[in-house]
């Protein structure tokens, strides 16, 4: 069973548009981002805790979409 992540990229150019990834866990998801943008950083994998969207999101391990339009939560940032 596949759980949501987004993803914060950076890629040469700035920052990406928010990343939807689905995956297992959040090390899988990390390595399907890594595998995918293989010249940009992956700055950080979490599971949606309060973002919502109506975007499609994939349903299969793997599927990667970049939301064009929308970009990192301040929410979704790690707690310290």
């Amino acid at each position: 069973m596949t759980r949501l992540f987004i993803a914060r990229i950076r890629s040469a150019q700035g920052e990406r548009p928010l990343v939807t990834v689905r995956a297992a866990a959040e090390g899988e998801a990390r390595l399907f981002l890594e595998a995918h943008y293989p010249d940009d950083a992956v700055e950080a994998v979490v599971e949606p805790e309060e973002w919502v969207s109506d975007a499609d999101t994939g349903t299969a391990p793997g599927d990667i979409r970049e939301q064009v339009g929308v970009w990192w939560p301040a929410s979704a940032e790690p707690r310290l």
